[in-house]
């Protein structure tokens, strides 16, 4: 959970304070990454953003904006990239069924 949330830092800029909830996707991606000519294997997460926060992205972006979930899946270019937008509306929109996906910064599954 530690590396996801570095990633999620230098990349956007949002830090523990601009989260609003952590959730597990419950999915693992592979894909073939030809700079290292290897198969890499990565778990997927989502977080949900607080009210009026807006990314300082990395020099590893040159854009961002926020999107409806049928305006990214419009625009996502990888079939993984599309099934995770699918999983978020499907299991991260309602709060009971969302609970069952949430976790804590340490990775764990909050108690109850």
């Amino acid at each position: 959970m530690a590396g996801a949330l570095r990633e999620l830092r230098e990349e956007t800029g949002f830090d523990e304070a601009a989260i609003a909830g952590l959730f597990d996707l419950d999915q693992v991606n592979q894909f073939h990454e030809p700079s290292v000519d290897a198969i890499l294997t990565a778990a997927i997460f989502a977080v949900r953003v607080r009210p009026g926060r807006e990314p300082v992205l990395s020099h590893e972006h040159d854009a961002a904006r926020w999107l409806s979930p049928a305006g990214a899946l419009e625009i996502a270019v990888w079939p993984a990239y599309r099934e995770s937008i699918r999983r978020i509306e499907a299991d991260l929109v309602d709060a009971d069924r969302a609970a069952w996906f949430r976790l804590d910064f340490d990775g764990r599954r909050p108690a109850g």
